[in-house]
């Protein structure tokens, strides 16, 4: 019985998803997120790559090229769930919505459809976007049954527009093979609620300095998960302020609209109060943006949300200085520089980056890992370094089959023969530590700074230490962190955590205060605030 995969594309750096599989005699394609599919073409262009095609969720990367695959191939079938064939549209925002073809089947949750003899399909929703699924393939042969679950894009914890993958109802799968997204490596994540406030008092921050909020976002997904924190936490509910809605994020904002009987029950419920999006009568008022508004935005404090895409400057002029841009982690990859962000003047402009995560981090990974038990796991959609964090756990090597392929390369998948797991890759390694007075200095193996991490690890050459348990972690700090400290311009004599002799990497350092080891805002206080610039007669000048 063959049993493998290749991979046309594994989303290392955003070039997106797309992998073949072969399971006995039929070829299944998971996903089609390459802007280029001239991989798929055989020498004869009139064979199409597979037998069908199975679409996990409607994000660009691992959709959109499924419009080209159609039209190269119009009869090959291509299935999704009913929401993602509503959204796929979006892929395509220069194309006439009237003029795209329907050409995706929809296919229901939780039940198994039998394509071809013996080859059967079952979705279920993955919690990362509505219609995102995990897909369950299924292969019966002669001896044995084999089964396959591919989980797309997949978040355990409930969103604000989506409810979670259900684990309950994935656990006693045991899949054969598991192709399960990386993104996030073995990173750990603030729980959700609270990454959400952290969002919501940063913003309320800059808004009550009277600064304006600018947000590039996805068409779908983060946007409107941001657009409904505003509309429902604490510090919006009530507050005279404009929030405007741009490009692509406001189209997608309408797909949401035509998809109300799919949200959550809370969302339904929210939606029979108040519109979800556009409402000039609550605030905030959400309202979509006019391009004759464009000129008068940021005179005073705003919030717009705009495509990731877009030159960012047309809202920035003529005064950068009103504004605060806000952009979503990119995990394995810088942040900034994927923004082409210039200024038409030499105002000074606030860069800061925010998580908000749609994606699992490592312990719900290896959580839905060890639930699944399969034989082999296949890691696709992250960097190659985050992607080696995860097949070097220990706790998984010892348990499964780990495979993290580049595109190109074919992965077999026996099951049930004897398969020897290859080295891991070294990620413990010995230095040297010296203590003289109060200089400590650790000096480490060429090997770590070898590394691609390091040049982000070491790029300001400073570090925040802090214990975790019995372990001392270090992390870099960055230029952007380092700028946003010294931004925060705050009057000399204010008694605040900004002033505080002991605040260090944005953290508090007196052991006497109630915010000892926290990080903290530069405007906030605590009741043993310690001046860090005394004034001259306490250093000696007793003129008076």
């Amino acid at each position: 019985m063959d049993l493998e995969c290749l991979p046309y594309s594994v989303n290392h750096a955003g070039e997106g998803i797309c992998l073949l599989l072969r399971m006995g005699p039929y070829r299944i394609l998971l996903d089609c997120g390459m802007a280029d599919i001239s991989a798929l073409f055989a020498p004869n262009k009139k064979i199409p790559p597979a037998d069908l095609v199975l679409c996990s969720h409607a994000h660009p990367d691992h959709a959109r090229g499924l419009l080209a695959l159609h039209k190269a191939f119009p009869q090959l079938p291509i299935y999704a769930s009913e929401v993602t064939t509503q959204l796929l549209p979006l892929n395509w925002p220069e194309t006439d919505p009237s003029k795209i073809p329907s050409f995706c089947q929809a296919l229901p949750w939780r039940s198994p459809i039998e394509f071809h003899d013996g080859l059967c399909a079952e979705l279920f929703p993955s919690g990362h976007l509505p219609g995102a699924s995990a897909i369950r393939l299924t292969y019966t042969a002669l001896s044995r049954s084999y089964t396959l679950l591919y989980t797309g894009d997949f978040f355990l914890s409930n969103s604000r527009l989506v409810e979670g993958l259900p684990l309950d109802a994935l656990r006693g799968i045991e899949p054969d093979i598991l192709i399960i997204e990386g993104t996030y490596g073995t990173a750990r994540h603030p729980h959700r609620r609270q990454q959400e406030n952290q969002l919501a008092e940063r913003i309320s921050r800059a808004i009550s300095t009277g600064k304006s909020i600018l947000m590039p976002v996805p068409a779908l997904g983060l946007g409107q998960e941001i657009l409904m924190l505003l509309r429902s936490h604490h510090l919006f509910t009530g507050r005279d302020l404009d929030i405007w809605v741009d490009g692509t994020v406001a189209s997608g904002c309408d797909a949401y609209l035509e998809l109300l009987p799919h949200l959550p029950a809370s969302v339904q419920n929210f939606s029979r109060h108040q519109p979800l999006f556009w409402d000039e009568r609550v605030r905030p008022r959400v309202r979509r943006l006019q391009p004759e508004q464009v000129p008068q935005l940021g005179k005073t404090s705003c919030i717009v949300l705009t495509d990731e895409t877009v030159d960012l400057s047309k809202y920035l002029y003529p005064n950068a200085e009103a504004w605060v841009v806000l952009l979503p982690q990119r995990p394995g990859r810088s942040t900034i520089e994927d923004y082409q962000i210039h200024t038409k003047n030499s105002g000074t402009l606030s860069v800061e980056s925010y998580l908000l995560a749609q994606h699992c981090d490592g312990p719900g990974t290896t959580q839905l890992i060890h639930n699944l038990r399969p034989q082999h796991v296949v890691f696709v959609h992250g960097s190659p370094t985050y992607l080696a964090d995860l097949t070097s756990l220990e706790e998984l090597q010892n348990r499964y089959h780990l495979h993290s392929p580049n595109a190109g390369t074919l992965v077999e998948l026996p099951i049930g023969e004897t398969f020897l797991q290859p080295a891991a890759p070294e990620t413990n390694y010995e230095g040297e530590l010296t203590e003289l007075g109060t200089i400590v200095t650790i000096n480490l193996p060429d090997t770590i700074t070898a590394d691609p991490r390091w040049q982000n690890f070491a790029d300001t050459g400073l570090v925040e230490a802090r214990w975790q348990g019995e372990e001392l972690v270090l992390r870099g700090l960055t230029q952007r962190e380092l700028l946003t400290q010294r931004s925060d311009r705050l009057p000399a004599d204010l008694a605040c955590c900004g002033n505080c002799r002991y605040m260090r990497g944005q953290r508090c350092r007196n052991p006497a205060s109630p915010l000892f080891d926290f990080k903290v805002t530069p405007d906030g206080y605590c009741p043993v605030f310690e001046p860090s610039l005394k004034p001259e007669r306490e250093n000696g000048d007793n003129s008076n």
